[in-house]
C-alpha cells in the first residue's frame, strides 16, 4: 500500500519550515542584542583608554615630573597637586561615568541572556567541539573579569581604603586581559567567517 502525499501540502509545510528558519537567522542578532554588544564594546573601550592613560603618561607622577622640570622651585608641592587634579578629573570623570553606565548596560546583557537563553556554548557540559569550548569559556572569562573590574573599581571609590592596594592592583589588571579578550575575539570572529558562519559580522552590525 503506497502513501498518499498531497504536493500542495508538502510545498505549504516546507514554505512554513524556511520561514521559520529564516526568523530564527534574523532574531540570531536582535536590535537588542546588537545594542547591548556594541554599548558593551564602547564602554570598555573608553575605561580601557582613560585607565591606560592614567596609568601610563596622564599619570600623577609623569605630570608631576613634567612640572618640576620645566618649572622647578617656582610652585609649592599643594599648588603643583592642584594643578595635575585640574588636568586628571576631566578625564577620570569619562572613567566612572563610563564605569556607572556600562553595570547598568551589564545587567542588563545578563537579563537579556536569561530571557533569551545564554548565546555561547557552555563548556562545561555536552559533547562539544574544542573550538566551541574555548569559545564558551573565553566568554565566562570576560563576564567574570568584568565583575571583578567592577567590584574593584567601586570599593576604589566608594571602600573605606583598607583593602585599597590589593583591590587596586587587582584592578588594573584589566589593562591586560581586556586587550587580550579583544585580541581572541577577532581572532574568533576571522575564524567563524572562514568557516560555517560567514557574514556573522554583517550580522552583527547590520542585522541581516
Amino acid at each position: 500500500m503506497f502513501l498518499s502525499i498531497n504536493p500542495k501540502l508538502l510545498d505549504l509545510q516546507l514554505l512554513k519550515h524556511f520561514k521559520i528558519m529564516k526568523t530564527i537567522i534574523k532574531k540570531e542578532f536582535t536590535v537588542t542584542h546588537r545594542i547591548l554588544h556594541w554599548l558593551l564594546g564602547l564602554l570598555m573601550t573608553v575605561l580601557f583608554i582613560t585607565g591606560f592613560l592614567r596609568m601610563q603618561w596622564m599619570g600623577r607622577k609623569p605630570i608631576v615630573a613634567v612640572i618640576e622640570q620645566d618649572a622647578p622651585g617656582v610652585m609649592t608641592k599643594e599648588q603643583t597637586m592642584a594643578i595635575v587634579n585640574d588636568i586628571l578629573n576631566p578625564m577620570w570623570q569619562w572613567h566612572e561615568y563610563a564605569a556607572y553606565i556600562i553595570v547598568f548596560v551589564f545587567l542588563m546583557r545578563i537579563a537579556y541572556m536569561l530571557m533569551k537563553g545564554v548565546r555561547f556554548s557552555n563548556p562545561f557540559i555536552g559533547k562539544q567541539s574544542i573550538k566551541e569550548r574555548l569559545q564558551g569559556m573565553t566568554y565566562i572569562l570576560f563576564y567574570v573579569f568584568v565583575i571583578i573590574a567592577g567590584i574593584t573599581g567601586f570599593y576604589l571609590k566608594w571602600g573605606n581604603g583598607e583593602w585599597k592596594e590589593p583591590m587596586e592592583t587587582v584592578h588594573k589588571l584589566a589593562i591586560y586581559w581586556f586587550p587580550i579578550f579583544i585580541l581572541v575575539h577577532i581572532t574568533g570572529i576571522v575564524i567563524a567567517e572562514l568557516t560555517g558562519k560567514k557574514g556573522i559580522t554583517s550580522k552583527m552590525i547590520g542585522g541581516n
